[in-house]
């Protein structure tokens, strides 16, 4: 829920006939990604969403996904990667995804720092505390926010000692073997305040081999005065993720829980520590300063099928399905060590050897580290009430990245077999790599937000963003090359307060993101990479500009005795020059990123929250219109619709995959004692074209609503029973799909028949879960 929704104040004189209005209190939003540069809401010339703790719990451990998902009417999660702890964030039309191959339009901050890796720009959702998190604001693109803003930033503020004084403990489990525990606990002595806080999980996952396993720990030490604060915080995870991607309609058929090849693990270990502080000069002035530093350890394994054969003219050595002979890492043909296929007896053609498997291993391993000043002033200028906050952030990274491909054979249920043999082709198309990358990104911004009269504000703001890349190739030189982008993004916009609680809001913005180091050595469509980031080339890409116009109006209002409305309603366009995607290559199961043009993604966002009495609920629906905007020739991939030559021809107009049209978000919730709290949440998404489907020749996914019930019960003082079941009716749908590449290649034993590569993302069935919160 917002956090503004407070109880309204007594009425000093006696109440007319009518409820008397009484604003409620102001929600502030934070203006840049530094923590105390806040201005009131209703004085920012965008769209905002703010989430607290609460809304991060209903019924059940705390989720940052799951309350951005539930709460905002604009997001919706893409489970396409398969595991609950790493979906794809869709904002808008614009992503923030912990994959590579995604193309990130969303800049996440927690505590001010951004949160975007330094390679890939990705965003792992599995390293953030969700116990800790205080409250979460979400922005419409606005220029302070730097690299990345295409679609908007999500800003996060976790707990400290503060803010969170006492101690709770947490334990539930239910559905899918899963256990979970957490605590955390704040203390106040004087001037001096700590904050920790820890979780744990395990499951083992409702599809088949998808176990996860999180660890997390978060700590927080701070010191303030009647002029400053200082704070210093530690933040370490250690997961072990399967998600094993999407499964083919014909085998979802037979088994919602199936998966297509296996395994597909992941394994993050994450070290943060950050130093942050204010200081109030005088009685208009402060500063805010922030300093970090960062490592991230991520391993990978991903097993897909292998388009091998044995060689035509010499059965006893493999070749690709073109032809052409596999070479290991001497450069000698790769000899075809799978024979006795237990595929043979059902599939013939196996007899001669296979169906064979290709293990992808990658290894990143990042040293991030920057530093961010800003001073804000709450002044007056021309005789009226002005905030401008002025203010630079430098964000590196140190890289190494590595990845190799073994072949291997494929089990009965399409799992890598080894031992494998690491592939080395000698025109480059699929050979080991070890590449460092130092990343650069710097900027300087200001904002400017000037009351022009008691009801009407205008902002000014803008960032002069820098970035510089660097690559350089540990294993030979394909991959070496320098990259500096540069640009200054304007913004501009006014608000207008048209009743004591009705104000009308209109902005422009804009804001750019540089080609990230994944995009810029995967630019070859002939020597294209896999989905975990195989790089073999480095052609430049231009970087993504993006311009957002958007207008609405919202209101905030309590009736003396009766409900608490909060509402907002706005459109939104956003035109994106030079955007860039990953598109397919003549190699099937390899891609490329290239700029494809201008895309456009206009909508509408609309929302209700309400509380009066026992009752409070809320309603938040979004429409969004996702388009190329000019005309595209691509590789189909393993497009069915694909021409005669392979080619996907895409037309303006046609719709961006990956982005559902409609999407709503209700709740209700009712205090059934003052003990007894019961919950019934609704997510309802329409349909979406598939990965891989640019032009829409095939049919999108089917649209699904999906029940959720929460309750909490308050046995004693400091004892609460909570519960939760997801999907109560146990629907069948689906979150995302793509293209497999089924066929004579890869046989499947439960579905013999299957040639339908449409493969989809199966939503989780129905989960029930109970636990216990014990605070003091």
């Amino acid at each position: 829920m917002i956090a503004s929704l407070a109880p309204a104040a007594p009425a000093l004189a006696q109440a007319p006939p009518a409820p008397a209005i009484v604003l409620a209190p102001l929600v502030v939003v934070g203006s840049t990604p530094l923590l105390g540069s806040g201005v009131d809401r209703d004085k920012l010339p965008a769209a905002s969403t703010v989430l607290d703790a609460r809304d991060l719990q209903r019924g059940a451990p705390a989720s940052a996904l799951r309350g951005l998902d539930d709460h905002v009417g604009g997001i919706t999660l893409q489970d396409a990667q398969g595991s609950p702890y790493q979906p794809t964030l869709v904002y808008r039309g614009f992503q923030a995804s912990p994959l590579g191959g995604n193309p990130q339009g969303v800049a996440v901050y927690v505590n001010g720092n951004r949160f975007n890796q330094p390679f890939g720009d990705t965003v792992n959702w599995d390293l953030l505390p969700d116990v800790a998190i205080r409250r979460m604001n979400l922005v419409g693109s606005t220029p302070a926010f730097g690299l990345n803003a295409l679609g908007g930033a999500l800003a996060i503020e976790l707990k400290d000692g503060f803010s969170h004084p006492g101690t709770t403990l947490e334990l539930s489990g239910g559905s899918f073997g899963r256990i979970q525990g957490s605590f955390e606990s704040g203390r106040q002595i004087g001037d001096v305040a700590l904050y920790a806080a820890g979780s744990g999980l395990g499951e083992s996952g409702w599809r088949d081999g998808s176990p996860s396993d999180k660890r997390q720990l978060y700590g927080d030490l701070g010191w303030r005065s009647d002029r400053g604060t200082v704070h210093a915080s530690l933040t370490v995870a250690d997961n072990d993720l399967t998600g094993n991607g999407t499964t083919p309609v014909d085998l979802l058929a037979v088994s919602r829980s199936a998966v297509f090849t296996h395994p597909d693990e992941t394994r993050n270990k994450y070290l943060s520590v950050a130093f942050s502080g204010s200081r109030d000069l005088d009685d208009t002035t402060s500063l805010q300063a922030n300093l970090y530093y960062q490592n991230f350890d991520q391993r990978t394994r991903n097993a897909d099928a292998a388009l091998v054969q044995p060689c035509s003219a010499n059965g006893a050595l493999l070749c690709t399905s073109g032809g052409t002979p596999l070479t290991d890492r001497a450069g000698g043909p790769i000899a075809n060590f799978v024979t006795g296929s237990p595929y043979a007896a059902a599939f013939p053609q196996f007899a001669a050897g296979g169906p064979y498997a290709l293990l992808n291993r990658t290894g990143t391993d990042t040293n991030g580290y920057g530093a961010s000043l800003q001073a804000t002033r709450r002044d007056t200028l021309f005789g009226r009430p002005n905030q401008l906050v002025v203010g630079t952030g430098f964000d590196g990274g140190l890289t190494t990245f590595s990845a190799s491909s073994l072949v291997g054979g494929l089990t009965l249920d399409r799992g890598f077999a080894g031992p494998g043999v690491v592939i080395d082709q000698g025109d480059g198309s699929i050979a080991p790599v070890r590449v460092g990358v130092t990343t650069s990104y710097g900027g300087v911004f200001a904002t400017d937000t000037l009351d022009l009269t008691p009801t009407l504000s205008a902002t000014l703001s803008g960032r002069f963003n820098i970035a510089e890349i660097d690559l350089r190739d540990a294993l030979g030189s394909a991959l070496t090359g320098n990259h500096y982008y540069d640009r200054f993004n304007p913004g501009a916009g006014l608000t207008w307060r048209l009743l004591p609680a009705l104000t009308a809001y209109a902005g422009y913005a804009e804001a750019n993101r540089a080609p990230n180091p994944a995009e810029l050595s995967c630019a070859s469509p002939s020597m294209p990479c896999s989905l975990t980031s195989f790089f073999v080339g480095d052609p430049a890409l231009k970087q993504v500009v993006a311009r957002t116009v958007e207008a609405g109006l919202r209101g905030r209002q309590a009736f003396e005795g009766g409900p608490v409305l909060d509402w907002h309603a706005g459109l939104f366009r956003t035109d994106s020059d030079d955007d860039i995607q990953f598109v397919a290559s003549p190699t099937l199961g390899r891609d490329f990123f290239e700029n494809v043009g201008t895309t456009r993604r206009q909508g509408v966002e609309a929302g209700l929250r309400w509380r009066a009495g026992r009752f409070s609920g809320f309603a938040e629906y979004a429409y969004t219109d996702a388009t190329y905007r000019n005309s595209l020739t691509i590789d189909g991939g393993a497009n069915p619709r694909a021409d005669a030559n392979g080619l996907l021809h895409v037309r303006p107009g046609d719709q961006l995959p990956g982005v559902p049209a409609h999407s709503l978000k209700l709740g209700l919730d009712v205090d059934v004692t003052p003990a007894w709290t019961v919950g019934l949440g609704a997510r309802v998404a329409s349909g979406q074209y598939l990965l891989g489907d640019p032009s829409n020749l095939n049919p999108p996914t089917e649209a699904y609503a999906v029940l959720n019930l929460d309750s909490e019960y308050r046995v004693a003082e400091h004892v609460t029973l909570f519960g939760l079941i997801q999907n109560l009716t146990d629907a069948k749908y689906a979150t995302a799909g793509a293209f497999a590449p089924v066929g004579a290649f890869v046989p499947i034993v439960q579905a013999p028949n299957t040639t339908n590569p449409r493969s989809l993302a199966p939503g989780a069935p129905i989960g029930i879960w109970g636990g216990l919160r014990v605070t003091f």
